[in-house]
């Protein structure tokens, strides 16, 4: 019976340290690190999800070693990973990197990708993609 009651204990701090993090990136491999990412972007509002995931690539294309860039996201909320990211591109900017020159400041970087993103998503739909239609032979190529 003791031995039962340690058994539950142990598995609800389990379950307590496991659910505590839901909100922070898990940066011990590429793969957690992509995945805790997926995860909280799905859970942001909406006018947050493009910044948190320009933020977060933007920080991986100027960390190219793996180690490096998962140690600095490392149990870092969204919020932490935007201002990271939005101090590099006051950073880079200043010392005159190409890769920002077309943009004045972080918001409009954020308002251009928002933009973009919303001119992706009114591209014409496939006709065949219409509701009803679950026969999806068409899109398979020969092999």
């Amino acid at each position: 019976m003791k031995s039962l009651k340690v058994f539950i204990g142990l598995i609800w701090l389990v379950l307590i340290t496991a659910c505590g993090n839901a909100g922070q990136i898990n940066g011990s491999s590429m793969k957690t690190a992509n995945k805790s990412v997926g995860f909280i972007k799905e859970r942001l509002p909406a006018n947050q999800r493009i910044e948190f995931e320009v933020a977060y690539w933007a920080l991986r294309e100027q960390m190219k070693n793996d180690g490096e860039f998962l140690k600095s996201i490392d149990g870092k909320m969204a919020t932490d990973v935007i201002a990271m990211a939005k101090a590099n591109f006051d950073k880079i900017k200043a010392l005159g990197g190409k890769e920002y020159a077309m943009y004045d400041n972080w918001e409009q970087m954020i308002g251009q990708q928002t933009q973009k993103r919303s001119e992706q998503d009114r591209d014409p739909v496939d006709p065949r993609d219409q509701k009803g239609n679950a026969n999806v032979t068409y899109k398979m190529h020969a092999m």
